[in-house]
């Protein structure tokens, strides 16, 4: 039996608390965010305004999508877009686990470096609620994205933040481009996709 489609959508800028905590559910087991802040307390504090500082710019270009009822997210950078990098930066400084600080600010400097050189679409965050989870949202939203890259024959990149999503993200086009290992932080794999 085929599942109905599920409707993927562009949140509205005040739609962005709600966006934000769906990303901090999704991301309560990620290995990087786990690393900085360790402590379940210091997790929660934090992550919201490292994603509002991460990928908070595509509700500026309409490109937070979401599925209809918010629990699934993904925040999409267009091309020419950049991060929040020293914003973000500022923030770990002030709120990560200060022995964990030097690792982790050497792993975004590389995931930095690590962007293509052409321009490219970014996946900064995708997220699925754990109680919405294994219905499809992730790869609803992963495919209305990457229609409209598909459309401006445009590059995607993102980086896989554990390994046992890299094959979703494969299931998907992208492809491994190398990986990033500094000191104790976790891995973390760049991927790029080309246009079909």
């Amino acid at each position: 039996m085929t599942r109905p489609a599920l409707e993927i959508r562009s949140a509205a800028p005040d739609e962005m608390p709600r966006v934000v905590s769906t990303i901090v559910a999704a991301f309560v087991a990620d290995p990087p965010a786990r690393f900085a802040w360790p402590s379940a307390h210091d997790y929660l504090q934090a992550m919201p305004v490292a994603t509002r500082e991460f990928a908070g710019a595509c509700f500026e270009h309409g490109t937070a999508y979401a599925s209809a009822d918010l629990s699934g997210v993904a925040l999409w950078l267009p091309p020419g877009v950049a991060p929040g990098g020293e914003r973000l930066a500022t923030m770990f400084r002030e709120t990560a686990k200060p022995e964990h600080l030097d690792d982790l600010l050497a792993a975004f400097a590389r995931m930095e470096q690590c962007h293509p050189s052409e321009p490219h679409w970014y996946l900064p965050q995708i997220g699925v609620d754990p109680s919405a989870q294994g219905r499809g949202i992730g790869a609803a939203l992963m495919r209305h994205a990457l229609a409209r890259c598909d459309r401006e024959q445009a590059v995607a990149y993102l980086e896989a933040s554990k390994p046992d999503n890299v094959p979703f993200y494969a299931q998907h086009g992208f492809e491994a481009v190398g990986e990033i290992r500094v000191g104790r932080a976790p891995p973390v794999t760049p991927m790029l996709r080309r246009p079909r």
